[in-house]
């Protein structure tokens, strides 16, 4: 009998812990679409685009000046020695891995630009959740592109409201 009331006991707390965690508010955001709303990243991706079409501009202009090598050293071959034609080859080959190599140098830079400018906005973008989660009292925040079923409040137009977004 003193078995049954302590079980007992442990089962009326239980379900009222489960009745008090029922009560906790909970909401869902995207957080992919807040951060494309937030003028830093528009920005950050016209800054991105600029870079990259400078990048471009000037990779063009290295392999323009390539084919045009390579169009004049075809057509001078024939009238070179092979120690000449060889010789030209293996500038080809070399200037061929230089601007594979430059072609990577500018990804990699756009790419590093990206993430060292992102890293403020990703952090901006979740102070403004935390807060609004905070002041709404919204126990949980959950990622929308995650859920299945988002019965939760959508809190993307609070955020949007706090960072100034219209």
């Amino acid at each position: 009998m003193k078995k049954f009331k302590v079980l007992l006991l442990v089962a009326v707390v239980t379900l009222g812990l489960n009745t008090l965690n029922a009560q906790e508010k909970i909401g869902h955001i995207s957080t992919d679409l807040l951060i494309s709303l937030m003028p830093e990243t528009k920005a950050l991706n016209a800054e991105l685009e600029k870079l990259g079409k400078t990048y471009e501009a000037e990779l063009k202009a290295e392999n323009d000046a390539f084919e045009a090598k390579l169009k004049k050293y075809d057509a001078e071959a024939a009238s070179q020695t092979d120690e000449v034609n060889q010789s030209r080859r293996a500038e080809v080959q070399n200037d061929q891995q230089s601007l594979y190599q430059a072609s990577q140098i500018a990804r990699e830079d756009i790419s590093k630009k990206r993430d060292e400018k992102l890293k403020p906005i990703l952090e901006k973008a979740k102070k403004a959740i935390d807060d609004v989660a905070k002041a709404n009292g919204y126990k949980y925040v959950l990622e929308t592109s995650t859920l299945v079923v988002a019965n939760g409040t959508d809190i993307l137009p609070l955020v949007k409201t706090k960072l100034g977004i219209q």
